[in-house]
């Protein structure tokens, strides 16, 4: 019987053992759900965020362009984007240094002590500000569709730009998506070109649209090749190139055609609700989306830019008179699979960087963001 006890003593503790151990991966899955769930949820947040930034600002910025009343001078806009933006990021600079005192440390710091950052910043400054007022005017002549498939030829730009600039190879793969890209856009153009109104000249916007791509391609892959070494954060690098940006978009309100209405009628001559909408879309959501977009991997950014393409033609479609003919459906299949090709066959040496240029969301300094985040 003492043997039996002794034998039966542990048991009740063996079996507490057990029950502890079965539990603990339980928990652990739980977690790692958990984990897993909000991960998902933020890539589908920044998902949403990119196809609205990518159709809305479009849509908005088209629709300020063509409706009836005082026109306002794009360079202008150009100009208040640019303000906003800097003016938002010195908030959430002082926020997260501790007030103006801190914020004065970073600037003192991150500006005043390194002016070849500056001067370097003054190139895709340029660039940027040349290519705002390019896709104002493209979609003075373009509808928000046509533009959307035609300014995915940076993916084009940025990949002639990286061979060039970087040294770096593409695939036989993605040349070819390059050539349905390339194929897609000139479809789309003819289409726009055969179905244009009279005062709209779309010849002209599609040029426009080019030149922008040129300047965003060029501009991306200037800063992996001469600002890499730099890495300060999403708004510090916002604030360096702040000075010059303004500086330059003032420069160009008052040597482009836009001076004589400004001096006739005011800074602000046009303006109204869908304009500050346009330019708030433009500055502060650009900056939330260049941070968001880091939760997205490649794929997602493809899908979004997909959406955007479709969710604007069903916008158009239902809201202004956009009515899509088979030339047009069949240019905008091919660039959204050279998208898909393009961006599922990256060359290895390359990362994500390449995909990163590509798929960043348009017209605002959304490129630059994810660049220097």
């Amino acid at each position: 019987m003492a043997r039996t006890s002794q034998a039966d003593g542990p048991i009740p503790v063996l079996k507490k053992n057990l029950k502890f151990k079965e539990r603990e991966p339980r928990f652990k899955m739980n977690g790692l759900r958990r984990a897993v769930g909000g991960y998902l949820s933020i890539k589908y947040l920044s998902l949403i965020m990119l196809v609205l930034q990518n159709t809305l600002l479009v849509v908005f910025m088209r629709s300020s362009r063509t409706s009836s009343g005082p026109m306002y001078a794009s360079s202008t806009a150009v100009v208040s984007m640019e303000i906003v933006k800097f003016v938002t990021c010195l908030g959430v600079v002082a926020y997260e240094h501790g007030g103006v005192a801190g914020l004065g440390q970073v600037l003192q710091s991150e500006v005043m002590q390194k002016p070849m950052d500056l001067l370097l910043l003054g190139v895709p400054s340029l660039l940027y500000t040349v290519q705002n007022n390019l896709l104002y005017f493209a979609l003075s002549h373009l509808d928000a569709a046509t533009y959307q498939v035609g300014y995915q030829l940076k993916i084009l730009t940025t990949a002639i730009f990286t061979v060039i600039m970087l040294k770096k190879s593409i695939s036989r793969t993605q040349w070819l998506a390059l050539v349905l890209l390339t194929i897609g856009v000139s479809l789309t153009q003819l289409n726009a070109h055969s179905t244009s109104s009279n005062h709209e000249n779309t010849m002209s916007g599609f040029i426009a649209v080019l030149l922008a791509s040129c300047t965003s391609g060029f501009a991306g892959v200037y800063f992996e090749k001469v600002l890499k070494h730099s890495k300060p954060s999403l708004w510090v690098r916002n604030i360096q190139m702040g000075f010059t940006s303004i500086l330059l978009a003032f420069i160009g309100v008052y040597t482009s055609n836009d001076r004589i209405s400004v001096m006739n009628n005011g800074f602000f001559y046009g303006f109204n609700s869908l304009v500050i909408i346009v330019v708030l879309l433009q500055a502060v959501g650009g900056l939330v989306v260049a941070v968001v977009v880091n939760y997205a991997d490649n794929i997602l950014k493809g899908f979004a830019s997909s959406f955007s393409i479709i969710t604007s033609c069903i916008l158009c479609y239902f809201f202004y008179d956009f009515q899509p003919t088979l030339l047009f459906a069949l240019g905008a299949i091919l660039v959204n699979v050279s998208m898909y090709v393009y961006s599922n066959n990256p060359v290895k040496e390359k990362d994500d960087k390449g995909c990163s240029l590509i798929l960043t969301p348009l017209l605002t300094h959304s490129l630059t963001h994810s660049l220097t985040h």
